[in-house]
């Protein structure tokens, strides 16, 4: 029997860098690699990179060079990166970072053991010269299904039969092997992959392809797997979730699998990400806002609400729309979570666009804002554009427009004080006891429920197991977290449907 092999994967970027992180995990122990945590503890260290702005290219990079750092003690023999940044540069990559081993494209995901085999064993692969995948899918999306084009989170034809235990079955000839990478509650499915939208500002597109549906079966079947793996949050990913089925003859399709979605035992919570303003339908709101277990969780790409500078941006709407889209949201779901990111400084912005998008965010009441300077992303239209902001001013808005965002976002979660929630329970937090996420919470961005009264796992009090969905009432808030107690016997029934309330007597010991 041929020496089992240790590999950890290291995992920057997105959700979708996640899950494609846990499918190269699949793949190899499916295969017959050791998968460890620390990297310092692996023959190979595989470095999931992002390649989208230009910090988080360095993180990628500074993750690299540490990893590389690991040489000299002893166990790791190699750094390979893979991912967003790897699949952008390729060869570039590979000239410039010498300290990374082996450079591999999507192309190699499906040969990654074959791949790690051979740089570990102090072979070479020869890295890819970097392509526009937006070329490799039919112009037409009706078209797209049937090709034979390698993409992260879409499986292939060869899947093994024999998976050994931990590793996702094959739920059709087309879907990807899936490996656990830690053991939280929550957990993200890739919707689709890639985007045909054309922004002048992103790069996404062209590495990561055009847009491309996961069958609702691969999904559904994917989602009860990770629910027998103690999952009980599904997060949707995608570069653009609102477009998914349109490849698939049906503009709709997310509707109707939200509601399949909402029938898999074990899963308590759905959330969708990434959606489109432009693209928003009643039907989509209407599903979104009142379907069992589906969280009215709005994560909408506004960018800005300056109509000059959407329209610069290769995107539609302003201040009046946006704020009327969230006003149907609310009429629906007054709790609804909502959560934006914007660019300031973009080319040709000005004071008066920068007065329109604080008057958007003034009265938009978001509960989680990212706010990005400009900077020029090589290989989209917006390198070209006159009318440049200079970096100072740049900066001066971004720091301006962070500041504020920050005040209302704290606002909005003072709001919620007197609100009850239901909440995931995720963690403990030393001396804090229980923390989650509540419905208006997405993981790592928007923020979190201490829930007081329970007690630690130290405490000997009544405290809850991580995954355990609870109601709760808000008490306060610190900044966008929220603290809240458990319901008392005898308050009030409002609140979701169906949901059983837990008090200091009843939570489990």
């Amino acid at each position: 029997m041929p020496e089992r092999r240790t590999v950890a994967l290291v995992t920057l970027g997105c959700a979708r860098n996640e899950v494609d992180s846990e499918e190269l995990a699949g793949r190899l122990a499916a295969d017959g690699w050791d998968l460890v945590e620390d990297a310092s503890d692996a023959e190979v260290a595989v470095v999931n990179t992002c390649g989208f702005v230009e910090a988080a290219k360095k993180d990628s990079v500074d993750a690299l060079l540490e990893a590389n750092d690991l040489k000299d003690h002893g166990t790791t023999k190699a750094v390979v990166a893979v991912g967003c940044m790897a699949e952008r540069y390729g060869k570039e990559l590979a000239e410039a970072l010498p300290e990374a081993d082996g450079v591999l494209g999507f192309d190699d995901y499906t040969d990654i053991s074959d791949r790690l085999n051979t740089i570990v064993s102090g072979g070479v692969h020869a890295p890819h010269v970097p392509r526009d995948r937006r070329r490799l899918l039919p112009v037409s999306p009706v078209e797209r299904q049937e090709a034979q084009v390698a993409v992260p989170g879409h499986g292939d034809e060869s899947e093994p039969s024999d998976l050994p235990q931990g590793v996702a079955p094959a739920s059709g000839p087309r879907a990807p092997l899936r490996r656990r990478l830690g053991s939280s509650p929550v957990a993200s499915v890739k919707l689709a992959s890639g985007c045909d939208r054309r922004c002048s500002f992103c790069a996404i597109p062209s590495f990561r392809g055009s847009f491309l549906s996961r069958r609702p079966s691969d999904v559904l079947n994917e989602t009860r797997w990770l629910a027998s793996q103690g999952v009980r949050e599904v997060m949707l990913v995608s570069e653009n979730n609102t477009s998914y089925g349109k490849d698939l003859g049906d503009i709709r399709l997310l509707e109707t699998l939200l509601q399949e979605l909402s029938h898999v035992d074990g899963i308590e919570r759905l959330r969708v990400s990434y959606l489109q303003p432009a693209e928003m339908r009643p039907g989509l709101i209407d599903v979104l806002t009142g379907t069992e277990k589906v969280a009215p969780y709005f994560d909408l790409s506004f960018q800005h609400s300056a109509p000059g500078v959407l329209r610069a941006m290769r995107r539609f709407g302003d201040t009046d729309s946006f704020l009327g889209l969230l006003e149907t949201i609310r009429v629906k779901a007054p709790q609804a979570g909502v959560r934006s990111n914007f660019i300031v400084g973009f080319p040709g912005e000005t004071e008066e666009d920068v007065a329109e998008l604080e008057r958007f965010l003034a009265a938009a009441r978001l509960d989680a804002v990212g706010v990005f300077g400009y900077s020029d992303e090589e290989g989209t239209e917006a390198v070209g554009y006159e009318r440049k902001n200079a970096p100072e001013v740049v900066a001066e808005r971004l720091s301006r427009v962070s500041r504020l965002a920050e005040e209302l976002t704290a606002q909005r979660a003072e709001e919620r004080v007197g609100e009850r929630l239901r909440v995931l329970v995720e963690s403990f937090d030393g001396d804090e006891g229980p923390v989650g996420r509540a419905a208006h919470q997405a993981p790592e961005t928007d923020g979190v429920v201490m829930l007081d009264g329970f007690g630690s796992p130290e405490s000997g009090g009544h405290e809850l197991a991580v995954g355990r969905m609870v109601e709760a009432r808000v008490v306060a808030a610190e900044g966008v977290d929220l603290v809240a107690e458990p319901i008392e016997e005898g308050e009030g029934a409002e609140g979701a449907a169906g949901m059983p309330q837990v008090t200091r007597e009843e939570a489990p010991g």
